[in-house]
């Protein structure tokens, strides 16, 4: 395993479809590995593959540490990740992004999915999440697909985080390494009702 570097907006890759995984093989798994390894150490609870440059419809995500500091890890690893049910209730978190450094916007998304993939050996799989879970898979997820967290807030609030990134790329490496991750629950009551995802920054 290592660490890879992690790239971040305005960087193009972080917007282009990523291609599905024919076969889970000895390098799928390395890149599993590897992403694992350089999202414990960002520290994050998510990371796609795009995210490390890597064109590949490939997740990891471990949410135990978020809900439990003296958790044990329990690392999931996803290779070609489809939603294949979201409910019409809804949940809001305030999301971030190891890919849009120390910004944090509430989002709403489905509140339960459930999400069809190959798992480390090849084998498929399906796995039916709520709560934190349920958001992180859609957020890296979407990363896939080469949507952001920002564009499911307002434009105005898009444009101003992505003005600021792109002003600080010329004069900044256009990666990074470390941040607080999040989504983390939103403290606010619960949204008005709003179907789906809508469209990009609608949330």
């Amino acid at each position: 395993m290592s660490l890879r570097p992690i790239i971040i907006i305005p960087d193009p890759r972080l917007r282009k479809v990523a291609r599905p995984v024919e076969r889970v093989d000895e390098r799928v798994r390395a890149l599993m590995d590897d992403m694992l390894e350089t999202m414990y150490d960002a520290p994050g609870i998510g990371l796609a593959a795009p995210q490390i440059a890597e064109d590949w419809r490939v997740i990891v995500l471990d949410v135990a540490k978020r809900k439990d500091e003296s958790a044990r890890a329990e690392p999931l690893r996803l290779a070609n990740p489809e939603i294949l049910w979201a409910s019409e209730e809804l949940s809001s978190y305030e999301e971030g992004c190891l890919s849009i450094p120390d910004y944090y916007e509430e989002v709403v998304r489905p509140a339960k999915v459930a999400v069809g993939y190959l798992d480390r050996e090849g084998r498929k799989q399906e796995i039916e999440a709520d709560g934190l879970l349920a958001t992180c898979l859609q957020h890296e997820i979407d990363h896939l697909n080469g949507v952001l967290f920002i564009d499911h807030i307002s434009r105005l609030k898009r444009a101003r985080v992505v003005k600021k990134f792109e002003k600080a790329a010329k004069t900044e490496p256009p990666v990074r390494k470390r941040e607080p991750p999040l989504p983390r629950p939103a403290p606010a009551a619960a949204p008005a009702p709003v179907k789906g995802h809508g469209a990009a920054g609608d949330l």
